[in-house]
């Protein structure tokens, strides 16, 4: 990423085996150019706070108060690449990405197998900070089939340059944070009300939203049959389809949403 904000990778699906363990999967070949939707700090278009999104706030329990002290605490930690608590995690998830594969070093162009910028994936942490690591990890570890699909991109007719794995789950994690309005005292919206009470009966509320999200987004990708420079457009209409299954009335839990369906184990 240069000193401009303008810089991002896309990555051109190129169908080849690769020996990972006893089973086949697709590489790719990850380039640099130019475009919008990430720039300094993955400010993407669609998850920027809008003055139209001000509404009167909602009274929270004392559950609901807690939870979302406890979830605003998660958001509030950086990604610290000397954190010996942050290295565990990096390195779990390469275990879990690319099982049976060994990482050479927390810096390697191994990573970029992934989907991040470069070899140093601790630079693109600064929009989504420590919880989008964790957000990722905690796919891979819950729906794994679904983390592997969208990882090696196995479902569905592909563009020729697709999304950036690793990348576009920080800007999920930067859209939920800015959708559910998290950083507020109090819920602004009435997606975000229902979030909270959702986050009182179950503390990974976020991080099964998170998983959710991205398949939406996969699936509104293919849907739409976009490429990269489509990406805008998909994580608003991602946002959307979210807004509108967080408002229907019989939704009680996430697992009701429709778009929970859509995850496999």
């Amino acid at each position: 990423m240069d000193d401009r904000g303008g810089s991002f990778v896309a990555v051109r699906r190129i169908s080849q085996s690769l020996d990972r363990g006893s089973y086949h999967t697709n590489s790719a070949e990850v380039v640099a150019g130019s475009t919008a939707w990430i720039g300094k700090g993955l400010s993407c278009v669609c998850a920027q706070r809008r003055d139209s999104d001000a509404r009167p706030s909602f009274d929270l329990t004392p559950t609901q108060e807690e939870c979302l002290q406890r979830l605003q605490s998660r958001i509030d930690v950086p990604y610290d690449s000397s954190n010996p608590e942050h290295q565990e995690a990096l390195r779990a998830l390469w275990n879990a990405s690319f099982p049976g594969e060994e990482l050479n070093d927390l810096i390697s162009e191994q990573w970029k197998e992934m989907g991040w910028q470069g070899k140093d994936p601790s630079t693109d942490f600064r929009g989504g900070g420590f919880i989008s690591l964790e957000n990722l990890l905690f796919f891979a570890k819950n729906f794994p089939k679904s983390f592997q699909d969208l990882l090696r991109k196995q479902e569905g007719d592909r563009a020729m340059w697709e999304y950036p794995f690793a990348v576009a789950g920080v800007n999920i994690t930067f859209m939920l944070i800015q959708m559910l309005d998290l950083e507020a005292v109090k819920p602004r919206t009435l997606v975000g009300a229902i979030f909270l009470k959702c986050l009182s009966e179950n503390d990974s509320a976020f991080d099964l939203l998170y998983c959710i999200t991205f398949k939406l987004l996969d699936h509104l990708w293919l849907e739409m049959h976009a490429s990269y420079m489509d990406f805008n457009a998909v994580m608003k209409a991602t946002r959307r389809q979210l807004e509108k299954e967080m408002m229907l009335e019989d939704i009680i839990r996430l697992e009701d949403l429709p778009s929970y369906s859509l995850l496999s184990k």
